[in-house]
């Protein structure tokens, strides 16, 4: 536990992620979402009015940062507090300090880090203190608060999603470090750009992996009199990403994801593992790769083996439970199935062709018998009548219309023989063929 107010530059011995932690909102780099001229969060730290809040996003992205950026700015007793090494006994200590503090008309924040650590008997000592006004809450956490923080607790907090940092917003970040006299502005570094992208991509959105990834590369550079000369080998060395590394926004991302749905929709499932592997081996977001998986559940496997959208959802939960590199064999297990599943794309097929017809035919009437009648006017305009309730029929089914006149005799849904959806198109078949000798 440790109580701060203003900060102070870092001794150069620090480490750079330190050294350069950004002192204002003006230095902070990314979340403009949050911190953009006239958002919300930037208008209450300017102010000093801060509430009781929840800071949440993946490591490095500046949730500690943003805490220490309003300590520096406000007024209040700032105590920071870490769900590491605290617990019972330092929490009421640190309350009894806050109650005092209210007594005498001073508020106090309490910064918690890594509030998810603690434990539900832990978070409700908060409660009653951030209820009365006794502390201002400001917890920073990687875990999806509704749940790892007591839903009493979480309801009167504001939650702030801090998003990874682009590639644009690293690059700016490094480019401030070669420059700034905390981090290497009083030494001549030769680095180029293109390293520095490689720098910002193998980040993959933490600042802290990028700014000591520079640190180890500078640190390692050839030296030539008053000049630090950071070559591709010693780049590669470092960071051990040779030739998988790529641009996640580049061409070379796309021309791997499509070559891992094609192998998947050829059933071939070792080409998908492997471009899995090229992937995530080069640094590429998992949940990226797992929503690619839960698209292709529906579109290229669908009705054939519904479960595959089960799994493929599964698995996203997975890897944001627990991210790289444990969750790669989670992805494994959902390459694999999509794979090996029977294929179909009959959904797919079904939603585009009833698109085109509902954006050509945006006027097309609900057929009375499908409208809701609420009121007396309502029913005197005949909405809802002649609605057949299938319940009510031994069958389960009636034969009334349900598509506009102009539609009636539309087929979008066209089920393959594939899998489970073989028994899909026979039972439909028998629905058609029910319904045919009703309205005949």
């Amino acid at each position: 536990m440790e109580e701060q107010s203003l900060f102070d530059d870092r001794v150069l011995s620090n480490p750079l992620a330190s050294r350069l932690r950004p002192r204002t909102l003006s230095e902070y780099v990314g979340q403009l979402h949050l911190l953009g001229e006239g958002k919300v969060l930037r208008q209450l730290i300017e102010q000093d009015q801060v509430a009781s809040m929840i800071f949440w996003g993946p490591p490095g992205v500046g949730k500690t940062t943003l805490a220490r950026i309003i300590a520096g700015k406000t007024q209040a007793h700032f105590v920071d507090f870490s769900a590491v090494t605290s617990g019972i006994k330092e929490i009421k200590e640190v309350m009894a300090g806050a109650e005092r503090n209210r007594l005498m008309g001073e508020k106090t924040i309490l910064f918690v880090d890594e509030i998810h650590r603690f434990n539900k008997a832990q978070q409700d000592a908060f409660l009653p203190f951030v209820e009365k006004g006794s502390i201002i809450l400001i917890g920073a956490t990687t875990e999806n608060p509704s749940f790892e923080i007591n839903a009493a607790l979480l309801s009167r907090c504001k939650v702030f999603v801090l998003h990874a940092l682009a590639v644009a917003d690293l690059m700016q970040l490094l480019q401030q470090v070669l420059a700034d006299p905390r981090g290497f502005g009083r030494q001549h570094i030769e680095i180029t750009e293109d390293m520095l992208s490689t720098i910002a991509n193998f980040a993959n959105g933490d600042a802290r992996v990028a700014l000591n990834t520079l640190e180890m590369v500078v640190l390692n550079g050839d030296l030539d009199g008053d000049r630090v000369i950071v070559t591709r080998e010693i780049l590669e060395q470092c960071i051990s990403k040779k030739s998988l590394l790529y641009d996640k926004n580049g061409e070379e991302h796309y021309n791997l994801i499509s070559a891992l749905h094609k192998s998947m929709r050829n059933s071939d499932v070792n080409a998908a593992i492997y471009w899995l592997a090229r992937m995530l081996e080069a640094g590429e977001e998992p949940l990226y790769v797992a929503r690619r998986l839960i698209r292709f559940a529906s579109e290229d496997v669908g009705m054939a083996d519904s479960r595959a959208l089960e799994i493929a959802v599964s698995v996203y939960q997975a890897c944001h439970f627990i991210g790289m590199p444990e969750c790669s064999v989670h992805l494994t297990h959902a390459v694999t199935h999509l794979s090996l599943a029977p294929k179909s794309n009959a959904l797919y097929g079904a939603y585009e062709q009833a698109k085109q017809d509902a954006l050509e035919m945006l006027a097309e009437p609900v057929p009375l018998q499908l409208r809701n009648a609420p009121t007396k006017l309502m029913k005197d305009l005949r909405y809802g009548e002649g609605y057949e309730y299938a319940h009510d029929t031994e069958e389960k089914l009636t034969a009334m219309k349900c598509l506009p006149d102009s539609l009636q005799d539309r087929q979008y849904y066209l089920p393959t023989t594939q899998g489970n959806e073989a028994r899909v198109k026979e039972w439909m078949d028998k629905i058609q063929t029910w319904r045919k000798g009703r309205q005949e």
